[in-house]
Formats: structure tokens, C-alpha cells, sequence
């Protein structure tokens, strides 16, 4: 089936294509078959409803592949470059979960190398020394439930912000646990976050191999754990690419280019 084929099937069968579909589709219909496609787009739920009652989707295969393992795993990794959605579908998924009561709280955390600083010197208190770090998080939240019940959540430690340094000596039972930006841990941290799994929870790492900001001689816990963990049954060990990015198109042109 060719593309134009394939577009005008799925627009016969009413599928709301955006601009972001028809890119996409141009780009991965030769390495995708067409009944994978298809099906991606025939059988595709809602996530939950933002606060506006937009309906959020997974917008790739590789987005709803993501998901699944979300759905089905207690300990998921999610690599690959910005933009992609790691973040933002595992909040969603978190979210989620929350409402239909599976969990009792989301604990965000995610290491605070970039600032070059140790948080103790940085103004302010435990979040507001954390909060700039946690930005994406709090953009997703706001999306589905509002800045007031976010806030409120906040309060009564349903959501909690937590930098990584923070996590020793604690178990996260009946929690949902996102650990962004997880190239910058170091092979200790990660093992430090990855033991704190609790019962009746989930933890989700995310992070991009490529944007690590620690030392050149210190290894990234998120490369080590990947290469570490794999072909153990209940941790899925996701990668995106380049055509999972759902930012702007010219974010793909300058992957490629740093690529090369």
C-alpha cells in the first residue's frame, strides 16, 4: 500500500489526522507495515482528559509500545531524545492510575546536576530548590488536573517533589515514581532510586543517553542499569528515535545533524 493509499484509508475511517500525523506517517510508512499502522490508529484509547477535555493519545507506535509496558511492568525505562513524550505519557499514565484510586500518591524526583550546584546553597525551601528542575512534570500535571488540585495535592503530599539525594532509607509502597532525566544519575544513585520499589507500585526512569551532563569519567546509571537490567521479565526497557519526536519538525533535522 502506498502512502497516499494509506492516508486516504485512514481519513475514510474518520481519524482526526493532525499535521503531526501526516509527518509522521511520511516517515515511518516504509518501515512500519501498513496493518501495524492501521491498527495503531483503529485501536487507540484515550489516556485520560485534560482539564479542558481534550483527549490525550498516544501519538506513535512507539508511544503506545511505551505504554503498554507502563501498564504491564512495576519498573519501566524509557530512553531516547527530547520531545519524544517519555515525560509527559509517563505522568499521564500516573495520573491515571491516581484517579481510579491504583495508587495513592506520584513522587517526581530527578537528579540536579545541571545547575552545577548543591541544592543546600540554592535559595528558598526543599521545593523551591527543586521545583526549576521539575518543570516538564509540572506542565503535564497542570494539563490534567489543573493548577488548584495540583497545588492541593502538593499540600496533602498526594504529589510529592523530592530531589534524588533525598530518596535514601525510604521504601515507596502503593506510589507511582517517575525519575526524570536519569542520564545525569551516577551508577550509585540509580541503584539507591531503583531499591526503594515498594509495594503495589510502579517506577518509571526516563532520561536521554545522549545529553548527559556528568563528568566524561563517570559512567551514567541509566546507561549501566539498561545494559544491566535487561531480559528480566517484569522491567520493560523502551527506546525512542528520532520519529517519535512530537516538537517542532526541525527538532528531527538537528537530531540528525548531531547524529552525523
Amino acid at each position: 500500500m502506498k502512502l497516499l493509499e494509506l492516508l486516504v484509508l485512514l481519513l475514510s475511517k474518520n481519524h482526526d489526522l493532525k499535521e503531526r500525523d501526516f509527518l509522521y506517517l511520511t516517515q515511518v510508512f516504509e518501515s512500519i507495515d501498513n496493518d501495524t499502522l492501521i491498527s495503531f490508529y483503529d485501536d487507540r484509547k484515550a489516556i485520560l482528559h485534560t482539564t479542558e477535555g481534550k483527549a490525550v493519545f498516544p501519538l506513535t507506535v512507539s508511544q503506545e509500545k511505551y505504554l503498554e509496558k507502563l501498564k504491564n511492568k512495576p519498573l519501566v525505562f524509557g530512553l531516547g531524545p527530547a520531545g519524544t513524550g517519555k515525560t509527559f505519557l509517563a505522568v499521564m499514565h500516573g495520573v491515571a492510575l491516581l484517579k481510579k484510586g491504583h495508587i495513592k500518591k506520584i513522587l517526581l524526583t530527578r537528579p540536579a546536576v545541571e545547575a552545577g550546584e548543591n541544592l543546600g546553597f540554592l535559595p528558598g525551601d526543599l521545593r523551591e530548590k527543586i521545583d526549576p528542575y521539575l518543570r516538564p512534570l509540572y506542565d503535564a500535571l497542570y494539563q490534567v488536573l489543573g493548577v488548584k488540585t495540583v497545588e492541593e495535592y502538593l499540600y496533602k503530599n498526594v504529589i510529592e517533589i523530592a530531589p534524588l539525594a533525598y530518596m535514601r532509607g525510604r521504601t515507596l509502597d502503593h506510589a507511582y515514581v517517575i525519575l526524570d532525566e536519569a542520564q545525569n544519575t551516577t551508577s550509585s544513585q540509580m541503584k539507591l532510586f531503583l531499591t526503594r520499589l515498594g509495594i503495589e507500585s510502579k517506577m518509571v526512569v526516563n532520561g536521554d543517553v545522549t545529553q548527559t551532563d556528568l563528568p566524561k569519567n563517570v559512567t551514567s546509571g541509566l546507561i549501566h542499569a539498561a545494559s544491566l537490567l535487561t531480559d528480566i521479565d517484569d522491567i520493560g526497557i523502551h527506546h525512542f528515535d528520532r520519529f517519535d519526536v512530537i516538537r517542532h519538525p526541525l527538532i528531527q533535522t538537528i537530531l540528525e545533524r548531531y547524529d552525523a
